[in-house]
């Protein structure tokens, strides 16, 4: 549920409000002072814990400024070389890196993935035999949401992951919807980097951080956690901002797995404002990067205008009084939330990486800066305007909303069954072996590679309630067993794992 709640994040419509005016070295530096008193003010008003800011313009870094704090509670203040996760702006990220092998000749955007990897599957055959890298990257295959997502927590490697999407239901049409996948992009992109017989974090490096010499740049957690100068992520507990977990993402790491700061990424912005130049050399054949920014999909359509949003690959492409804008938001429900946008008939980019979720400080950041340079003010406060955007799909209310059914047993409770009834091994396809335990009384369930422990909360008979996303540890979910006429449960369902039906588990033996 969590997982795919935020896949949401990055289909937000983004509807700035000022009418084109053009662009000049002016009106950008008269912008600045106000963006930096914005931000300083963000961060004073607790909307974040920290927040670095990066613009790009004409080839010109303008702006690359740090504020706040890396961690609550702790004096070390967020720099221009604080250290980041990005979560999903590593989409473009590593779109720019499948555009690198495009253009050295090893794949095509449109090589079949099954050229590629003769094993990989989806659910049905079709997409299977037809898929390419120009689906998976543009969320068109059909693959659901979810699939992957509810099971990367469980500890299974990003090469278990995608075997076992293919035990998914579709989530939509191939080629006919959109429907953003962090798996099935991942797919795509790791299927690209099968002809160098190299890993995708070493080949991302290679192609793309070391050439414009992002230092700071890697697609390895473990980098990120080497790194002396990074940033923690932040839940609000008890309306507080907390450092409360750490989030590795490399099994998705083209999807979300890439950490950097502000002045790395904007050599990155260079890069793509320059059509695949750096510094006055080539890095990438215009050709190949151009099509990560052409529109592939339809995204969504904006009820209030009826006007069209794209995907390109790794890109949302919109078409506004501006022009053409390319961008991405990133955010782990863990704690993060990121931002890139870029106007490419001005060369202008800005990058905006933040410490915290749910929070809409980075949209509100850079349409306030947008509006400034082409309206000379803001149209609104655009940070309460996506503040408010942010608590309604992912605050607090959201949560006891989505607790609802929860949040208060029935009047007279049913006992459970002796508890050596549910007790046992539990297996499907997807979510793998599972055991119900019982100790000292207390029924817990160990699931994935992992062995990750959960105690179970008894509700009302054969329900039970555990709570599993380690960020929001109030948040309980149900977990229901289904009684065979042995008086034993013959099965058992998570409601976390089944939004796309996956989440039943036949009992295989009972120890």
């Amino acid at each position: 549920m969590m997982r795919l709640l935020l896949s949401l994040v990055f289909l937000v419509f983004v509807s700035f409000g000022a009418e084109a005016q053009p662009v000049t070295k002016e009106k950008i530096t008269a912008a600045l002072p106000k963006l930096r008193e914005l931000a300083r003010q963000a961060v004073a008003k607790g909307e974040v814990p920290g927040l670095s800011i990066g613009i790009v313009y004409r080839d010109e870094v303008v702006f690359l400024e740090g504020f706040g704090v890396r961690e609550m509670g702790q004096p070390d203040a967020v720099t221009a070389d604080t250290v980041f996760q990005l979560a999903s702006v590593s989409k473009p990220l590593a779109a720019t890196v499948v555009a690198a092998l495009v253009s050295d000749g090893v794949v095509t955007w449109d090589t079949r993935i099954r050229d590629l990897d003769p094993d990989f599957s989806l659910p049905d055959a079709y997409p299977t035999a037809q898929v390419t890298i120009r689906d998976l990257l543009s969320h068109r295959s059909g693959l659901a949401a979810n699939a992957g997502n509810d099971i990367e927590d469980l500890g299974f490697s990003r090469e278990e992951i995608l075997k076992r999407i293919r035990y998914t239901k579709p989530g939509g049409s191939f080629r006919a919807g959109f429907v953003y996948s962090n798996f099935g992009f991942t797919a795509g992109a790791v299927a690209a980097t099968r002809p160098t017989g190299k890993r995708w974090d070493d080949l991302a490096e290679e192609k793309v951080y070391r050439p414009l010499g992002m230092q700071s740049t890697s697609s390895r957690a473990r980098d990120f956690q080497l790194q002396a100068n990074r940033s923690s992520l932040h839940v609000r507990v008890d309306g507080k901002w907390t450092p409360l977990v750490k989030r590795n993402a490399d099994a998705q790491s083209p999807a979300g797995g890439v950490s950097s700061n502000a002045r790395d990424m904007m050599q990155w912005l260079r890069l793509e404002l320059g059509n695949g130049r750096f510094a006055g050399r080539p890095i990438i054949k215009e050709s190949a990067l151009e099509q990560t920014r052409r529109p592939t999909i339809v995204r969504n359509v904006d009820p209030k205008t009826g006007v069209t949003g794209f995907y390109g690959m790794g890109w949302n492409v919109d078409f506004r009084e501006r022009g053409v804008e390319w961008s991405h938001a990133g955010a782990f429900s863990a704690g993060a939330r990121t931002l890139v946008h870029m106007l490419p008939a001005e060369r202008l980019g800005i990058v905006i990486l933040t410490n915290a979720f749910p929070t809409g400080v980075p949209e509100g950041l850079a349409a306030t800066f947008l509006d400034e340079i082409y309206a000379g003010k803001a149209s609104r406060d655009w940070i309460a305007h996506w503040n408010e955007i942010y608590d309604d799909s992912f605050g607090a209310g959201a949560q006891k909303q989505a607790m609802a059914p929860y949040a208060s047993p029935p009047a007279s409770p049913s006992p459970p069954l002796p508890l050596q009834a549910y007790t046992g091994f539990y297996q499907n396809d997807y979510v793998g072996d599972v055991r119900v335990v019982e100790s000292g009384g207390v029924l817990s369930v160990v699931l994935g590679p992992a062995g990750r422990r959960f105690p179970l909360k008894h509700f009302n008979r054969d329900l039970f309630l555990y709570a599993p996303y380690a960020e929001s540890p109030g948040w309980t979910v149900g977990v229901t067993f289904q009684i065979g006429p042995d008086g034993r449960a013959s099965q058992v369902t998570f409601e976390n794992l089944d939004e796309d039906g996956n989440g039943t588990l036949k009992r295989t033996r009972v120890r």
